[in-house]
């Protein structure tokens, strides 16, 4: 689960980490209020889970409190679109910080590295761009240190790392402090990425948080209670966010071909051979298992919130899962939908002549195998094309 970064800055300042001086609001008269506590230059920053959002006019320096408190009533309630997110997201809340002099400005991370098996922190002088491209262009500038479960990170190899670096002396002693720090809040606070980008140096030589990102592992949620509010936020998109608050298990995958199926593999098995077809999958979406009725309903409603889909792929094998209960899921949702789409079924397993003849006579397109229903639903969601 993401954060949204007053919350991952406040985490980091439990343990040690300088983070600029700010407060979360929704409100704009609050937001200059907020802003004159603070003196001097301030930053507005937009509270959305987003990439891009400087660009999408989620982002702006302010020296006057006035102009802070206007920026802000216009600025909630609207929907900010970017690259990265041409859905686009709602600010319903913002962040009024201290703005930083920057000198200089270095990449920082503690994430999970799953090629290596291990956490690692990862360490460049190239701060402030997005740490793919400075992957491709400048991989030598990206030093990596893993982190022993048992023991964590030693001095010499941060000395060595900040060295590696190319970050400047004056910083060494405060960046391997910092490293220590963030290595500390990850173990402890469940996460499985720490990024701070950039990570600052003033002006007048301090070494600051300007920007930072949190991710805590889901599987260890029921530890930090205080973040069950953001859970539905924490979805860059807005059916990922409505498919947590209905605890379905959905991922947007930006096609055109809606896949529900039980079980990860079983969906996974589905986006492959839709794309093998000639397909663009829409989404994932695990049913889970023993689903009834309503439930298969509440999944197609949730495929059908994206405009772009043209058809569906159901993938259903019943083990703990009856075929019958989502054969009636499926009638109904396309009973009270007014959803005019082509609709393939593969269904096997517990209770299946009962789902088969339930859908016979109906507008839902049978299949025997996988194959045969990836090849099916990509020609009826085309046709035409």
């Amino acid at each position: 689960m993401k954060l949204h970064e007053y919350q991952s800055k406040d985490l980091l300042a439990r343990y040690g980490v300088p983070v600029p001086a700010g407060e979360v609001t929704s409100d704009f008269a609050e937001a200059r209020s907020i802003a004159q506590r603070i003196g001097g230059q301030v930053v507005v920053k937009a509270q959305v889970l987003m990439g891009g959002r400087g660009k999408a006019g989620g982002v702006k320096l302010f020296d006057n409190p006035t102009s802070v408190g206007d920026f802000v009533h216009d600025l909630i309630g609207k929907r900010l679109v970017s690259v990265q997110n041409p859905t686009g997201m709602i600010v319903d809340k913002v962040l009024v910080a201290q703005a930083i002099d920057i000198a200089k400005e270095f990449y920082l991370a503690v994430l999970l590295d799953r090629s290596l098996q291990k956490v690692i922190v990862m360490l460049s002088a190239e701060g402030g761009m997005e740490i793919e491209q400075v992957a491709e262009e400048k991989p030598d500038s990206i030093v990596r240190v893993p982190v022993d479960p048992a023991w964590g990170v030693f001095d010499f190899q941060l000395r060595k790392a900040v060295s590696d670096a190319r970050i400047p002396k004056e910083a060494h002693g405060q960046m391997i402090d910092m490293i220590k720090r963030l290595v500390k809040a990850y173990g402890e606070s469940d996460a499985d990425m720490i990024e701070i980008n950039p990570c600052a140096l003033t002006r007048d030589g301090k070494l600051v948080a300007a920007d930072a990102k949190v991710s805590i592992d889901d599987n260890a949620l029921f530890r930090h209670k205080q973040y069950a509010g953001t859970t539905s936020d924490s979805a860059e998109n807005p059916i990922e966010a409505e498919g947590i608050k209905r605890g379905i298990a959905y991922v947007h995958l930006g096609g055109d071909i809606g896949i529900i199926g039980n079980g990860a593999g079983l969906v996974m098995q589905s986006l492959d051979e839709v794309t093998a077809a000639g397909g663009r999958p829409a989404d994932f979406l695990d049913v889970g298992g023993g689903a009834q009725a309503e439930r298969v309903k509440s999944c197609v409603e949730l495929v059908l919130m994206d405009r772009n889909v043209k058809g569906i792929l159901l993938n259903i094998f019943g083990g703990i899962t009856r075929v019958d209960e989502v054969a009636k899921g499926v009638l109904q949702a396309f009973s009270e939908l007014n959803a005019d789409i082509p609709v393939v079924a593969r269904i096997e397993g517990t209770a299946v002549e009962e789902g088969r003849r339930l859908l016979q006579g109906t507008k839902i397109v049978p299949a025997a195998t996988v194959q045969e229903a990836a090849k099916k639903i990509v020609e009826l969601s085309y046709a035409g094309r």
